[in-house]
């Protein structure tokens, strides 16, 4: 391929980019990409860091090389070490940056000793060196990468406090009763957990952090504060070079901003007014661009490969129906998942098992004859069927009682 093509990011949907075309891919961080997914893995000690490395991709990777600035009429990316590079067809691949919470004592970028978000490799290593048996942390945030945080922590004997603003732990993906066993089993493995509850401020001695403070005015104890409120994508680039700007960085279905030679993916990119901010759409909007990149056959351009089934007259991106999975460790593991809508509206039928002794349930939300929604906890041997169903928005089986959607082979004997 002559086409010079260019990716800056080096995360999930750029090295997926650049496994399938030969691409300079410029990596800001000093690693080797790597799956993000298991950093609380990393953190926990069950992995070393250079497990958690992607497939290698199809041409050496730029490492430490931050671009800076993207001059659309000569077609160059500036980068911070001084280099220039050229591109015919350029890829934002940029992802998201942490939220920080506006907390009296955070000032700018720069966070007290002790106080780290959980984004990055190094953000992993450095409260990996920071944690052992007995130091108290609190982490900040509730949802998905807060919970897995605070599992971590806790594995490496620390006495974690989990503070949640919402009513209940990733409420974002679990209804009331999924999220109900889910507290129970994190505070199983020693992890403290207060929800509906606003922390305001940081209180530190010398620069390093020593307490949180409540908006209620309790104070908790702290050398190590974890901050999980969320994530936003990184369009600063984008916008400075003038393209067009939402929540994230605007794509049409071929993934191309309003600059048809620039491309977005992952969690920069804004699709249909949505961004993913999941690993499974980063990588389906990688595939498409590929195809789109390589002019290569239609079946190459299937937006769920693993289905199989519907493929797309050309290569266009239609958007991800994105599953939720989560393993947390511990005297007794515990799965789940979850997709779609796991609130019903009026007139939708649930179906619904629980299990309490053993910390499962199962429900699923069917409208019509479709399924828009469900989540498992503690049995995931039907999420399988359950979201092949989902993903592929398939009627369900006249002849199958919805009762079978939950028995363990998700009703397919």
């Amino acid at each position: 391929m002559s086409t010079r093509i260019v990716v800056v990011g080096g995360g999930t949907a750029g090295a997926r980019l650049a496994q399938r075309l030969p691409v300079t891919l410029l990596g800001e961080e000093p690693h080797a990409p790597y799956n993000r997914v298991l950093l609380a893995d990393v953190l926990a000690g069950r992995y070393a860091p250079e497990v958690i490395a992607l497939p290698g991709t199809r041409e050496p990777v730029r490492l430490g090389t931050r671009a800076v600035r993207i001059d659309r009429a000569a077609r160059t990316v500036a980068c911070a070490d001084g280099s220039v590079v050229g591109y015919d067809r350029l890829v934002l691949a940029t992802g998201s940056n942490p939220v920080l919470p506006p907390l009296r004592g955070l000032r700018g970028a720069a966070l007290p000793s002790g106080v780290h978000a959980f984004r990055t490799l190094d953000d992993c290593l450095s409260l990996r060196a920071l944690v052992r048996p007995g130091v108290r942390a609190v982490v900040i945030g509730g949802g998905l990468l807060g919970v897995s945080a605070a599992r971590a922590l806790a594995e490496r004997g620390a006495d974690v406090v989990l503070t949640q603003q919402g009513e209940r732990l990733m409420e974002r993906q679990l209804d009331e009763q999924a999220s109900a066993l889910l507290r129970e089993h994190v505070e199983a493995l020693g992890v403290e957990v207060h929800t509906e509850c606003r922390v305001s401020g940081l209180r530190q001695r010398d620069g390093a952090v020593t307490a949180v403070e409540l908006a209620d005015g309790f104070v908790l104890d702290a050398t190590v504060v974890v901050l999980a409120c969320g994530v936003r994508p990184r369009v600063a680039l984008a916008r400075e070079a003038g393209l067009t700007v939402a929540r994230g960085v605007v794509v049409d279905d071929e993934l191309r901003t309003s600059d048809p030679y620039i491309h977005a993916i992952g969690d920069c990119a804004e699709h249909a007014g949505r961004v993913y901010g999941l690993a499974g759409p980063a990588l389906d909007q990688a595939d498409v661009l590929a195809a789109v990149l390589a002019d290569l056959p239609p079946s190459v351009a299937r937006t769920r490969p693993a289905l199989g089934e519907r493929t797309p007259a050309t290569a266009r991106y239609e958007g991800t129906r994105a599953l939720t999975r989560l393993t947390l460790t511990g005297p007794r593991p515990l799965d789940l998942a979850s997709f779609g809508q796991v609130t019903p509206d009026p007139g939708d039928d649930v179906v619904q098992l629980t299990d309490a002794t053993r910390s499962a349930y199962r429900k699923v939300v069917v409208r019509g004859d479709r399924l828009v929604g469900g989540v498992l906890l503690g049995d995931l041997a039907a999420v399988g069927t359950l979201a092949r169903a989902w993903e592929g928005d398939e009627a369900l089986p006249d002849e199958a009682p919805l009762l079978h959607l939950l028995t363990h082979d998700g009703g397919s004997s």
